[in-house]
């Protein structure tokens, strides 16, 4: 059975509180594990969300700040500890190819697994598999950060009132996905097109154009809302957004479940992150997140 669902691991930004880890998400994307900035402190709270080395597929680093890298080192010497049998490829800002290699050999350890290296110079495609096309944007930030997009390939959506007046049932059905063409009846004439599943991460980043493009159509978006409206100008002069700012380009951009994170250790009540957003017109699924919950991908259309 496949499961796509995000494992928040932990949200707090630069500052880590009794609440709020440093930054970590996991994406489970069918079998495959993403893993999204993993910051200090990772690797306990992956033991504390159930979420095992062997899970890791790929790792995504949006910048080399310390909130969203210092718990590379645990990891990578933990997927070897584990002797994870897959490769493992890592993606991370190309200018920031000195600090990874420290953090992948901060210490002395037995490489035993194959680990890629992907470094990102420019927006465009990383990776094209049967279950997604990888992109990656540019957004704004003080030091080179780049944000990731999955987009699962279009599929069909069969008719069941089509296939009946062709008079397509039981096993036929299956041969007519499998060859796309049955006793002269195409898929196309009985389906329809079901579009498919996106995802976005997007972390430490003014607005900016890659914000936007990243956004666009999303089923779910993970997005930094460091500040709230009052502290826009200093959101701004750092580098980061405000939860409105997020809000509305969620709102334009036509997502379906919003996901807020990394927050300021300056603020005490999470539920002003809600108010806001909503107060600047998003009206989709919204949430809030803490460190450990689980966001599933909403239900895929059949």
């Amino acid at each position: 059975m496949s499961v796509r669902e995000l494992v928040v691991l932990g949200t707090a930004s630069q500052v880590p509180t009794r609440h709020r880890n440093h930054n970590g998400y996991l994406l489970r994307w069918d079998g495959e594990g993403l893993l999204f900035d993993p910051g200090e402190g990772t690797q306990r709270q992956m033991l504390r969300a159930g979420v095992a080395a062997h899970d890791i597929h790929r790792i995504f680093v949006t910048h080399f700040h310390g909130d969203h890298s210092l718990g590379l080192a645990g990891v990578i010497q933990r997927i070897n500890l584990d002797q994870v049998p897959h490769e493992i490829t890592a993606h991370y800002p190309a200018s920031g190819q000195r600090y990874f290699e420290r953090l992948r050999y901060a210490t002395a350890y037995r490489e035993s697994v194959e680990l890629t290296e992907a470094p990102v110079s420019a927006d465009g495609v990383l990776a094209r598999t049967p279950a997604y096309t990888l992109e990656a944007r540019k957004l704004s930030h003080p030091v080179e950060s780049y944000g990731y997009r999955l987009t699962e390939p279009d599929g069909r959506r069969l008719d069941p009132v089509r296939l009946a007046a062709h008079g397509i049932a039981g096993p036929d059905i299956g041969r007519l996905q499998r060859e796309g063409v049955l006793n002269g009846v195409t898929l196309e004439e009985v389906s329809e097109t079901r579009r498919g599943q996106r995802f976005a991460f997007v972390m430490d980043t003014r607005l900016c154009d890659g914000v936007h493009a990243l956004a666009e159509g999303c089923d779910l978006l993970v997005i930094e809302s460091t500040f709230l409206d009052g502290d826009e100008r200093l959101a701004t002069d750092h580098g980061h957004l405000t939860a409105g700012q997020a809000a509305r380009a969620a709102r334009d951009a036509g997502v379906g479940h919003l996901v807020l994170t990394h927050f300021s250790q300056r603020y005490s009540d999470p539920d002003e992150f809600e108010r806001q957003a909503r107060a600047a017109g998003f009206e989709g699924e919204l949430t809030v997140a803490a460190d450990l919950v689980r966001v599933p991908l909403p239900k895929r259309s059949r």
